[in-house]
């Protein structure tokens, strides 16, 4: 990684170095663009333990993604593979189970803790000459102009690229910058999250209970010396989370006890929780002249799939596809038509996944009698229709539809 000078040309600049926004600039760079990720947070403290408490889960798809981008290897080891996913609706002993044996012999997926993704991707990051990161650094303009980009720092120094590409989160700077409009909705929802451990193992399954505040995931993770472990991400009224929040061990314990059940023994937070506020968000679009937009700062959708950073990953693997093919072909990288082909492959695919998640969360989150008997009944006829449970199951491995190179574990 080298050090800019005030000015500097390139490629493509990236605004934001979070699992999205590295892992594009890993595909672009790896392809052969110059390619500079800015990031305002300091690399050493986002592999920290105390950053965000957060873990993925990853798709088989995503995991072919980061196989492509020299990754996979080294995350592997702190995965575990989800086998079959149980899904249940409060006490009702209906239920939908997904086994992955019903649609090959690959996991539907992986948990992993995101501290583990990010230490591989600045690994990663480290080892490509044509990846510079600047981190920590601000972006304090975005200027477009016929033939580049232009994004200015806070410490005044401006980049010239021939895009930029916002990777900056929900609350994209560079969205607003570009005059974008976007879809926000607050569920009035926070999800609380953190590692669990428990008595008995999980067996590599992920069970997602729904409750009338929300849902309760219990999603697999690698046991660590003897300890059997799982990441929570549990979906709590606003109002309450406060008081949650502040409950000591055994008083928090007590409730995640009481929401999930005795299926695994006695439960325990291991260190600290993090709590996050849920919301929708949808762009009206994902590129203009010389700017494409990916990630959340294109589309967040609610946890209650796990898909966020899987969307994400498609949007690494259909945009570095576009970018890489047009240059290969000496096309410009920013121009228009290369970036709309980008948001033509993308945009149904979130908004589709946008719809069902928003859906599936307001169905489930009331307790309403003559709906809970309807929606428990609908589950068990899912998982009576074999045809069905299977095309459920590839659309949660990512392996449904115009999928990139990557994506199907071919070389970009």
């Amino acid at each position: 990684m080298s050090d800019l000078s005030h000015r500097s040309s390139g490629d493509v600049v990236i605004v934001g170095g979070g699992l999205v926004g590295l892992s594009l600039g890993v595909a672009l760079a790896q392809a052969g663009l110059a390619t500079t990720v800015v990031d305002r947070d300091r690399p050493a403290d986002a592999v920290a333990d105390a950053y965000d408490g957060r873990s993925s889960a990853l798709a088989w798809g995503s995991t072919r993604v980061l196989d492509g981008l020299g990754l996979w290897d080294a995350i592997a080891p702190h995965a575990a593979p989800i086998d079959d996913i149980r899904v249940s609706d409060g006490e009702s002993r209906l239920f939908l189970h997904y086994d992955h044996r019903d649609v090959g012999d690959n996991p539907l997926g992986y948990i992993v803790e995101n501290l583990h993704t990010r230490r591989a991707l600045n690994a990663r990051v480290a080892a490509l000459p044509r990846l510079t990161w600047l981190a920590p650094a601000v972006v304090s303009g975005i200027a477009i102009d016929p033939g580049a980009a232009r994004v200015t720092l806070a410490d005044g120094r401006v980049l010239t690229s021939r895009l930029v590409v916002g990777c900056d989160g929900k609350r994209s700077f560079v969205r607003r910058a570009a005059g974008i409009a976007a879809f926000e909705h607050r569920y009035g929802q926070t999800g609380i999250v953190g590692t669990v451990r428990h008595e008995r193992p999980h067996g590599n399954i992920a069970h997602e209970r729904f409750l009338p505040a929300g849902p309760f995931a219990m999603l697999p993770l690698p046991d660590r010396d003897g300890v059997h472990r799982s990441s929570i991400v549990w979906t709590e009224r606003d109002a309450i989370v406060p008081r949650l929040m502040a409950l000591d061990d055994a008083g928090f314990n007590a409730e995640m006890q009481r929401r999930f059940g005795p299926t695994l023994g006695a439960l325990a937070i291991m260190g600290r929780r993090w709590a996050y506020p849920l919301e929708l968000v949808q762009s009206a679009r994902y590129a203009a002249p010389r700017l494409a937009l990916a990630g959340d700062a294109a589309h967040g959708v609610h946890p209650i799939a796990g898909q966020g950073l899987n969307l994400g990953l498609r949007d690494v693997a259909a945009l570095a596809e576009c970018l890489v093919d047009a240059a290969r072909t000496g096309l410009d990288v920013g121009a228009l038509d290369v970036l709309e082909r980008y948001e033509g492959w993308r945009r149904v695919d979130a908004v589709t996944l946008m719809a069902v998640t928003d859906s599936l969360n307001r169905l489930f989150s009331n307790d309403i009698a003559p709906v809970r008997l309807a929606r428990d009944i609908g589950l068990a006829v899912v998982d009576r229709i074999a045809p069905l449970k299977r095309l459920f199951m590839r659309h949660a491995m990512g392996m449904v539809g115009d999928l990139p190179r990557l994506t199907r574990g071919e070389k970009l």
